[in-house]
């Protein structure tokens, strides 16, 4: 279900191209494989477009991506709305001081970081990501982000897998989202 009307046509687009691949990456998950969609000329661009939309025209001053497949999404979302890009990226990745965090997932736990002069203290910053699941991922994002000095201006996701509840781990962020699954 789409948040924004308008963008019904690109939800549908883009949940025709996604694939369940059971037991992946561990026995019992269900994994939504957007590989099929970032195959597609068409549908890249309108799920790009589909996640910059609800920020155009509101103060965003960077962008910020989860390795890897957010990395996907957050730079072209970035380009959209004509602003830089952060990544935020597993430990050992990047080569500058780092902050990092740790954070728990549908499969098991992991440890983020960003370069903690990533953006300029006060900069309102877009998580981008392809899946809202538990909410530990984004969570840790917007973490990293405040630690930073940083706003965060909202959370936007390709997919939302309403029944693990991650929005419930965004308090107080807005979070839009293009196609989920009850």
């Amino acid at each position: 279900m789409s948040l924004n009307p308008e963008l019904l046509p690109a939800e549908g687009l883009i949940r025709s191209l996604i694939r369940d691949v059971p037991d992946f990456p561990s026995p019992g998950v269900l994994f939504k494989d957007i590989t099929p969609m970032l195959a597609d000329p068409e549908a890249l661009s309108v799920g790009v477009n589909a996640l910059a939309a609800p920020f155009v025209g509101e103060r965003v001053n960077c962008v910020a991506a989860v390795e890897a497949r957010g990395f996907a999404f957050g730079v072209a979302v970035a380009e959209r709305l004509g602003v830089g890009f952060v990544p935020i990226r597993k430990p050992g990745k990047l080569p500058a001081k780092t902050t990092g965090v740790e954070y728990t997932l549908e499969y098991g736990t992991g440890r983020l970081e960003m370069h903690i002069d990533a953006f300029l203290p006060g900069s309102r910053v877009l998580v981008v990501d392809d899946v809202l699941a538990t909410g530990g991922t984004a969570s840790a994002a917007c973490e990293l982000i405040q630690r930073a000095d940083g706003e965060v201006a909202g959370c936007t996701f390709l997919i939302e897998l309403l029944f693990l509840r991650g929005r419930e781990r965004l308090p107080g962020h807005r979070v839009e989202t293009l196609v989920s699954y009850a």
